[in-house]
């Protein structure tokens, strides 16, 4: 009976508790929501907010924001369970927050699943600002900044006329030709290595990177969209997130290690080259990161590095079959320098004598392109347009959905360099949100800029392209993340002269 009596005792007390709990969350709901205002807040249902809305896969998931972007407008908010989205759906208002306030907007949201439980916080496109991040950002820059844009030339060189090869002699494999020229690149630049078609360790790394964007998305993961489970200690068992994603952090570090440890190899055998790695050693900074840290800050390079690459170069293809006449405009300007006759193939040294080709550049990062977004954070509250927004909150430009909008690009869906002969031509960043914006930008844009405007070149100068019967290429459609040819092109070479050419200059760039 006295047990009894005491859990009678304790009900109310429980009760009691439970009543204030609610009632201090209320407090702090109501103090938030009177100190900050979002920016079009969608209506959602409750706990979840808006995370049973957002599509699963890619592809609509573009649309769904493009969609929102047509009803709210420059700005909205989503609310993802405990988190807050706000969209950016023009360059007015993304250069405005993240290039003139970017001191403001540099870091991330230290979200669990991408930053934590797949990366151990070690990779540096999702650190949060810190000195961690400051250290590795200024490193990154020292090495392959724009100072250095002439050491990795040769490299862009041989591997942008092996690609010439590789349409030449397996023109059905183009899109595999474009995955292994951005892999080959980027691979040579980090790990001073070359990589073929098909390269096993590549492949694994690509795979990984396309799991660790999936992650990045809005409402991907239960742990991101309600961070506080993330740090209750639960077995393993009951974290049906960590299945996930410590597949990928240990399927990652294998990969990194496993290019670091071959170049370390090469480098005993007296193979010494340039690049990120032998870089990082010569300039002593393998000192100051412990091991772990190391591989993933050079694996992290090689995920940055091939997708938007190869991402272009698939649109190039395409934009080229689709609309032919930007194609001929450019071999005018192409035949002036090389011969209609194919006397030479393009060289680095006339990208600037050609402002077309930087134009098509601009294009290919623009016209229908589906490069995965991340997400800025705040440092401290903020105040633009009448909307109050916290630190922590998350802040990402809508990019499909800028890039396809009438009202920032005349005729969106077409292929158009032209609207990019303007006086920002010469500033490869400006004009589209490719490289990102702000503190975060790719440190290497000079280096793919000069690399994409040399492969453009050649590329126009020596094939044409084609539309396949029965396989229309989609347009205004955004295509999901991924290795898989995303349309049919039939790709020839120009003339009998060109292949020569090309048989003659890049053959030996070819068999390595």
């Amino acid at each position: 009976m006295k047990l009894a009596g005491r859990n009678i005792q304790v009900v109310p007390i429980a009760i009691a508790l439970a009543l204030l709990w609610i009632l201090y969350r209320t407090v702090l709901w109501l103090r938030f929501h009177r100190k900050y205002k979002f920016p079009n807040l969608v209506p959602g249902v409750p706990l979840f907010g808006n995370m049973l809305q957002i599509p699963t896969d890619t592809a609509g998931r573009r649309l769904y924001l493009h969609k929102m972007a047509r009803k709210y407008g420059e700005m909205f908010t989503l609310k993802v369970g405990s988190n807050y989205w706000i969209f950016m759906n023009s360059q007015r208002v993304a250069n405005e927050l993240l290039d003139k306030r970017g001191a403001r907007y540099i870091s991330r949201q230290n979200l669990p699943m991408p930053g934590d439980v797949a990366s151990g916080g070690k990779r540096v496109v999702f650190m949060p600002y810190g000195n961690l991040w400051k250290w590795e950002r200024k490193l990154i820059h020292e090495i392959i900044g724009p100072g250095n844009r002439n050491v990795f030339a040769p490299l862009q060189d041989v591997e942008s006329r092996t690609l010439l090869h590789d349409y030449l002699t397996e023109p059905d494999m183009w899109n595999q030709a474009n995955a292994r020229y951005a892999s080959s690149l980027i691979m040579s630049m980090v790990f001073g290595r070359r990589t073929k078609m098909g390269d096993a360790n590549v492949d694994r790394i690509i795979e990984t990177n396309n799991e660790i964007m999936k992650m990045f998305e809005p409402g991907s993961s239960l742990i991101d969209s309600f961070p506080f489970l993330a740090y209750i200690p639960l077995p393993k068992a009951l974290q049906p997130w960590r299945w996930w994603g410590d597949s990928v952090f240990e399927q990652s570090k294998k990969n990194f290690s496993e290019e670091f440890e071959g170049l370390a190899a090469r480098q005993q055998q007296g193979k010494n080259v340039t690049c990120f790695v032998s870089e990082f050693k010569r300039l002593g900074r393998d000192k100051v990161l412990d091991y772990e840290s190391t591989v993933f800050l050079a694996g992290s390079l090689i995920e940055a590095g091939s997708d938007t690459t190869r991402v272009a170069l698939n649109q190039l293809v395409a934009g080229a079959a689709l609309f032919p006449d930007f194609v001929q405009r450019a071999r005018q300007d192409l035949d002036n320098l090389c011969g209609a006759d194919a006397q030479r193939l393009p060289v680095a040294s006339d990208i600037a004598s050609l402002p077309y080709i930087k134009a098509i550049g601009k294009e290919v990062l623009r016209w229908n392109i589906s490069f995965p977004e991340i997400a800025h954070s705040l440092i401290e509250d903020d105040s633009f347009e009448g909307y109050n927004i916290p630190a922590g909150t998350n802040v990402i430009w809508n990019s499909w959905g800028v890039h396809m909008d009438a009202s920032e690009y005349e005729n969106p869906e077409t292929f158009w360099p032209e609207r990019f002969m303007n006086e920002d031509l010469d500033k490869p960043i400006k004009g589209h949100l490719a490289f990102g914006a702000g503190r975060r930008v790719c440190p290497g844009w000079v280096i793919a800029s000069n690399s994409l405007h040399l492969l453009i070149a050649r590329v126009l100068y020596c094939f044409d392209f084609h539309q396949v019967p029965g396989h229309p290429i989609p347009v205004g459609k955004p295509f999901e993340i991924g290795t898989e040819k995303p349309y049919e092109v039939r790709i020839s070479v120009r003339s009998a002269a060109h292949a020569a050419l090309i048989k003659a200059d890049c053959s030996e760039a070819a068999n390595f």
